[in-house]
């Protein structure tokens, strides 16, 4: 008798900055799951940059796809994937998905809040101050900062991901250009102290190799310059530490950071956090609710490290999905 296969619906692109990016997770999901044919069948769902959804090249709304899919995953970045819209329409149609849920996906795309909820929680956070265009104004609150705020500044998008809109501020004269910069890929600005040090990232997964959170090996991220950005995040030259050149209590910190930045904000499945190790402490940056998973992606190759198979790691989140229903 054959088993019937699970129908697993990736969504990928989406109407947001990192529409690239999401197609690259979603081709790596759908390559993986092919790998277990036997299993899954996967069902490329493609939605476009207008928010417009798509299966074998025709318009669809959703209701028409995800109704006929047993899971859902979640191969979106940023703005509609990581802020909780997609989640709340899954939820509506009593869909399970790959990932944190609606609520705990949107405090996870707001970094003024996560960091709200670190400070809480005693995990240390750089200073920061966020920027509102539809409260503050702009260039007396930029004068202010300029006076007040240590130099050099890190100025990024309130609500963004995959170090888009990010600038290395050194200098007060321009600090303006950077927050105009910055609001052009979100509502918001977050302006935060740079913290010298080592770049380290963190991913965890759930209920794994008889752990209930169980923690990757921290990645030590080598930029070729100064800022970490979207180009260097994502090309060929992008570099990492696989695992990094840590010491084994800075190693057990961060590990034990990554998990706590997880439950505090109470997210599904896997995340991973980013951090700097610096001499007096070691600082989150902030939390990705849903990691990137193409060929240059850190959480792959960690996964690599630990003799974990992109395949098995793929069946074990549509399945920690499908706990859920």
């Amino acid at each position: 008798m054959n088993r019937q296969k699970i129908r697993v619906g990736v969504l990928r692109g989406g109407p947001s900055h990192e529409y690239e990016v999401s197609l690259r997770t979603g081709r790596f999901v759908l390559d993986q799951l092919a790998r277990k044919d036997y299993l899954f069948e996967p069902v490329d769902i493609l939605i476009s940059r207008e928010g417009v959804w798509h299966y074998r090249g025709f318009e669809v709304r959703p209701e028409d796809v995800v109704l006929h899919i047993d899971v859902a995953f979640v191969a979106l970045h940023g703005a509609y994937g990581e802020d909780g819209k997609v989640q709340k329409i899954l939820e509506r149609f009593a869909v399970p998905f790959t990932g944190s849920d609606s609520l705990t996906s949107a405090l996870g795309m707001h970094k003024h809040i996560g960091k709200k909820i670190f400070e809480r929680e005693g995990i240390r956070t750089p200073l920061h101050i966020v920027l509102n265009p539809a409260t503050d104004d702009i260039e007396t609150a930029v004068e202010k900062i300029g006076k007040e705020f240590p130099l050099p500044m890190i100025v990024k998008p309130e609500s963004n991901g995959s170090s888009i809109g990010i600038s290395l501020v050194s200098s007060v004269d321009a600090l303006r250009n950077a927050v105009d910069f910055a609001l052009e890929h979100s509502d918001k600005v977050l302006v935060e102290e740079f913290i010298s040090g080592r770049e380290a990232t963190v991913g965890v997964l759930e209920d794994y190799r008889g752990e209930e959170l169980y923690s990757l090996l921290p990645v030590e991220i080598i930029p070729k310059k100064a800022l970490y950005d979207y180009e260097e995040k994502y090309g060929n030259e992008s570099r990492g530490r696989y695992p990094g050149n840590f010491s084994a209590q800075e190693k057990s910190t961060l590990q034990d950071l990554a998990r706590r930045a997880h439950q505090s904000l109470g997210l599904r499945h896997y995340s991973r956090s980013d951090f700097i190790v610096a001499e007096d402490d070691i600082y989150i940056l902030e939390v990705n609710t849903l990691p990137g998973l193409t060929e240059t992606s850190h959480y792959p190759k960690s996964l690599e490290v630990l003799g974990i198979d992109n395949h098995d790691f793929i069946e074990h989140l549509v399945n920690l999905a499908l706990r859920k229903k």
